[in-house]
C-alpha cells in the first residue's frame, strides 16, 4: 500500500509540544495494523540507528526519554501489509532488534541500507510526537 511512497504521501502528521510537560520523542500508530519502527539520530559527531519498536493499532510509545538532544530525527516504519513510511536519508538497519553506530558502509558491515524520513523538531522543542496514519485519513488530535 505505501511501498515506494514518500513519507508525506504516506500521510503522517507531526505534532510538537514545547510546554513544561514530559520531554520525550514519541511515535503513535494511528493505523489499523501493527507497525514496526526504527529511529536514527546524531549527537553531532556520531550516528546511531536502532529498532524495532512494535506498535499495535492506536498505540503510542515513547522512543527516547528526556529533552530532545537534536533538531533532526529520522524514522522508518513498516506495517504488517508491507506498507512503508520512508525517505531519502539512508541509515543502517537489520531484520531483528538492532542498535548500530554509524551510517556508512552498511552493506560492507553486514547491515541493510534503509531510507528514513526526516523529522524536523525545530530548534526549541522539548518534546515531539510523530503520528503515523493510513493514507486518506486524518489522525485524531
Amino acid at each position: 500500500m505505501f511501498r515506494g511512497v514518500s513519507a508525506l504521501a504516506a500521510a503522517f502528521v507531526v505534532l510538537a509540544f514545547s510546554g513544561s510537560a514530559l520531554a520525550d520523542f514519541r511515535l503513535c500508530n494511528n493505523t489499523t495494523t501493527r507497525v514496526s519502527i526504527a529511529l536514527a539520530y546524531t549527537d553531532g559527531r556520531n550516528w546511531l540507528s536502532e529498532g524495532w519498536w512494535n506498535l499495535r493499532p492506536t498505540a503510542c510509545e515513547t522512543i527516547l526519554r528526556g529533552p530532545l538532544a537534536a533538531q533532526y530525527y529520522y524514522v522508518y516504519a513498516m506495517d504488517e501489509r508491507g506498507g512503508e513510511w520512508k525517505g531519502k536519508a539512508f541509515m543502517c538497519t537489520r531484520d531483528r532488534e538492532f542498535r548500530i553506530d554509524g551510517r556508512e558502509d552498511c552493506f560492507a558491515r553486514g547491515y541493510d541500507r534503509t531510507g528514513f524520513f526526516e523529522v524536523d523538531t525545530g530548534r526549541d522543542a522539548k518534546s515531539w510526537t510523530v503520528q503515523l496514519t493510513d493514507p486518506n485519513t486524518t489522525a485524531p488530535q
